[in-house]
């Protein structure tokens, strides 16, 4: 092994051998799934890589029991479409940026527009096996619903970047796909006109599975998106509810899954290869604040979540250090998701944890991968 190597292990006992060499030689490993996210974290790592081809089998699917264990190399193309055959979802509707795989899924933690009615990803994984960075085979979690196995070890996995384990196997929780899914379209809002409507639908008794806002652009006028879901009689009458306590007219489309399917992956964000794209996350009443701020800078952003979930393309004039004051100022935390090679090697991916949480975050580190073999440089210097 050397640290230009590819390594597909065929079994989990091929992949112990290869962290454990790793250790042994102090040779930093990079897991390697779709490479869909690839952009996010430093450049220019060097690093083994180790694929997750070889784990990509439908290991266990029981659609009565809405459960489904899949190899971390299983394609989300493939995942979605089984779950489709037999009318269920991934209910987080993770956000597919190319070849993704559902271990790169979990591994990034990034919940697409249903997240406001069915919640994260870690919401979702109800076990997980993998190696650890100290080459040691785990197991956590189970493959039912309900289950009581001490500490929970696979939602701590989500959103860890691969950085303490090589995921091998996950069993995730599915859910029966709506019969009838009903799009509310306001056209013309402002930003702060936009936040205050999706924040009154999503507190209302209508059960909104989705809310977003795409500001106005050059060629067309802004848009507000409020999603129904379930049996058609009953979006019928949660959308007359919000036609009632809604002040904005509305247009209903009933065929719009390919535009929530574009906005919850960021597609309809104006792309720029020399930007710097960003998701920030923050309290969704300081929505039309963050979009101000996006405007002022020359930037452009679009909104989920109800406004609590913003895409922004940036220029990278502009410091990482000042736009992340900006976003804690407004009580959130801001990703760098891509952007050129020189800005990425300037400001970190993730946002600063405070120092508490930084001691807790090492401490749990050094509990799983001591010695750093896990890509260690993706997101510090």
């Amino acid at each position: 092994m050397t640290a230009s190597n590819v390594i597909t292990p065929t079994d989990v006992r091929e992949l112990e051998a290869c962290v454990q060499e790793a250790n042994a030689r102090g040779i930093a490993l990079q897991v390697v799934g779709g490479e869909s996210k690839r952009s996010v974290g430093r450049p220019g790592r060097v690093t083994a890589n180790v694929s997750t081809a070889r784990f990509a089998a439908i290991i266990d699917y029981d659609p009565a029991e809405l459960v489904l264990t899949v190899g971390a190399g299983a394609k989300l193309r493939d995942v979605e479409a089984l779950l489709e055959a037999n009318g269920q979802m991934l209910a987080f509707e993770p956000i597919n940026w190319g070849d993704s795989t559902i271990g790169g899924v979990v591994a990034a933690g990034f919940a697409g527009s249903r997240r406001v009615s069915a919640g994260n990803v870690r919401d979702h994984v109800l076990g997980v096996s993998a190696v650890s960075g100290r080459g040691e085979r785990f197991v956590a979690g189970g493959r039912v619903v309900k289950n009581v196995t001490g500490y929970d070890l696979p939602k701590l996995l989500c959103g860890s970047w691969g950085q303490l384990a090589i995921a091998t196997e996950i069993t995730l929780k599915v859910l029966p796909r709506p019969r009838t899914s009903l799009t509310l379209w306001v056209r013309g809002l402002d930003a702060e006109s936009a936040s205050k409507t999706m924040l009154l639908a999503l507190r209302s008794q209508a059960d909104v599975s989705g809310a977003a806002f795409i500001p106005a652009g050059a060629d067309n006028e802004s848009q507000t998106l409020l999603r129904l879901e379930g049996f058609g009689p009953s979006v019928d009458a949660r959308a007359e509810m919000l036609r009632e306590s809604l002040p904005q007219s509305f247009e209903r489309v009933n065929e719009a899954a390919d535009v929530w399917a574009k906005l919850r992956s960021a597609w309809l964000l104006e792309r720029d290869s020399n930007a710097a794209m960003w998701r920030i996350c923050i309290p969704a009443t300081r929505c039309a604040s963050m979009l101000t701020a996006i405007r002022e800078w020359r930037g452009s952003g679009i909104a989920d979540w109800g406004g609590g979930l913003i895409w922004a393309n940036l220029t990278t004039s502009i410091a990482g250090a000042h736009i992340r004051a900006c976003v804690e100022q407004l009580g959130g935390h801001a990703t760098l998701v891509a952007a050129p090679d020189e800005y990425r090697n300037e400001v970190p991916a993730l946002h600063p944890e405070t120092a508490a949480v930084s001691r807790l975050s090492e401490r749990v580190r050094a509990a799983f991968d001591p010695a750093r073999v896990l890509d260690p440089r993706r997101f510090h210097a």
